[in-house]
């Protein structure tokens, strides 16, 4: 009997033509889009004409293959079709973790957003006047009620985050002329972004003083000409120098640009409204203080500290805030009606003291009392339905992220799993790939589980997981 060749197996590969006429094929067609459909059938069949090139499918294989082909058309149409941007559990115990998107959005802001987005709204309506507004009005009164120094007006504009506000700022405030910065402040921020190259895309001429660990104000003074134009202060928020230091206050640097009429900004970071010295974290800098201090301009974070979108805040002194706005470039950077809605309802909420109502702020204020009986209850319930694993409660340090407070750390409570089945990596990898994906660390051999990052609603798909995970079954998706 004469074997069968490759050709002879290709041949009995219908086209995709053939394969869309399939009642099945059709109907998915009709439900998911022609062209959708086309690309997943074309997927199906280069793989099995892979296969029989590696010469992993005989005439039978092929013909099971064919049979089960719809099924196969489906699940790839399906996968390419669902979303890549999903919801996922934050047990590593950063709050402010960059890579999960930061600050989780309030109930309130949530709510805001779908109400405003999903219909017309007055974002550049007056609707007092029946003419148009401006969309920083919405922002500017509860801004000015947060950030009241009692001396000068404040006022304030959005961007679409801290370096597109620290950009637009120097391009407005100092584009050709020099900006004094010291040098222990030339940070880089997260994805490689340094304070010199954002000054140099700005037009502005970086002019550095001081040392790395040793600033002091006389290096500022001395390095006034003609030619300055700005002053800057820039907070050290991902990193610290100890030891032999010294740093000039704002008002020392504030007095020196009133002696020699220059304005004085500071770029914040992190942009912190809640004292966290309530919560025990040191040397962060509020923005309120910083106006106090009669800082001409400031810029902040709305997604970090704030507890809300991600925005760039500029606030300042009002006709310096408006020279900003009335650049070019502020329309390219400005955002859009969601973000207003999200940052207004988080403004509303911290004009109410309602701490508790922002996600980060919330994981902030927990207890340790509060996570360790939550840790207790739930490594109880592991012991007596996951006997393959090994559960103990440790005491932690959770951290704010974000490029917050770098040196502060919070007390914890976490769930350290091991087994003997399977190594840490191996649980770390299943519980990254399980349906919901929940984000742990590895440390020592055990996966940790930080509970201040985890919401007490999502606890249960923790033991879910764990408990697939223990039975070594595959996650569902």
């Amino acid at each position: 009997m004469k074997a069968t060749t490759k050709p002879d197996l290709f041949r009995l590969l219908p086209s995709v033509d053939e394969l869309l006429h399939h009642p099945e094929l059709d109907a998915l067609a009709q439900r998911e889009g022609r062209s959708a459909t086309i690309e997943a059938t074309r997927a199906a069949l280069e793989q099995l004409r892979a296969d029989i090139v590696a010469g992993m499918l005989d005439e039978a294989q092929i013909k099971a293959k064919l049979d089960d082909l719809p099924r196969d058309v489906e699940q790839r149409l399906q996968q390419s079709l669902a979303y890549s941007l999903r919801p996922v559990i934050n047990a590593t115990g950063v709050i402010l973790h960059t890579n999960l998107g930061r600050a989780p959005l309030s109930r309130a802001a949530l709510e805001h957003v779908a109400e405003i987005s999903q219909g017309y709204s007055n974002l550049e309506y007056d609707l007092a006047s029946g003419e148009r507004g401006k969309r920083d009005a919405h922002l500017d009164r509860l801004f000015a009620k947060l950030l009241n120094t009692g001396e000068r007006e404040v006022s304030t504009i959005v961007v679409n985050n801290n370096a597109a506000a620290v950009l637009l700022a120097l391009n407005s405030l100092a584009e050709g002329g020099e900006v004094i910065v010291s040098r222990g402040e030339l940070v880089e921020i997260g994805g490689s972004f340094r304070i010199p190259d954002v000054m140099a895309k700005s037009g502005a001429v970086l002019r550095e003083v001081g040392t790395t660990n040793r600033t002091g104000i006389a290096d500022y003074e001395q390095a006034i000409s003609e030619r300055t134009s700005l002053l800057l202060r820039v907070h050290r928020s991902n990193f610290q120098i100890v030891g032999f230091t010294e740093q000039p206050s704002l008002e020392e640097m504030v007095a020196v640009g009133r002696k020699h009429n220059i304005p004085v900004m500071e770029d914040l970071g992190s942009g912190e409204l809640f004292d966290l010295r309530n919560v025990g974290v040191r040397g962060e800098p509020m923005i309120a203080e910083s106006l106090r201090a009669s800082v001409d301009v400031v810029t902040y974070s709305g997604d970090k500290l704030l507890g809300g979108p991600q925005a760039g805040i500029i606030s300042g002194e009002r006709e310096l805030v408006a020279k900003i706005r009335a650049n070019p470039l502020f329309r390219a950077m400005r955002v859009d009606k969601m973000f207003y809605a999200a940052l207004e309802a988080t403004l509303l909420t911290f004009l109410r003291e309602d701490y508790d109502s922002i996600p980060a702020l919330r994981m902030m204020r927990i207890s340790e009392d509060t996570l360790a009986r939550r840790a207790e209850q739930m490594a109880e319930q592991l012991r007596s339905s996951c006997p393959k694993l090994h559960v103990e409660i440790v005491e932690s340090r959770s951290v704010l992220g974000g490029g917050a407070a770098p040196g502060s750390t919070l007390p914890t409570r976490a769930l350290a799993v091991s087994s003997n089945s399977m190594n840490a990596d191996e649980i770390y990898r299943r519980l990254r790939q399980w349906e919901t994906p929940i984000i742990s660390r590895v440390e020592e051999g055990r996966v940790l589980l930080d509970l201040r990052t985890v919401e007490p609603e999502q606890e249960a798909g923790i033991l879910d997981a764990l408990k697939r995970v223990s039975g070594a079954k595959s996650p569902s998706n």
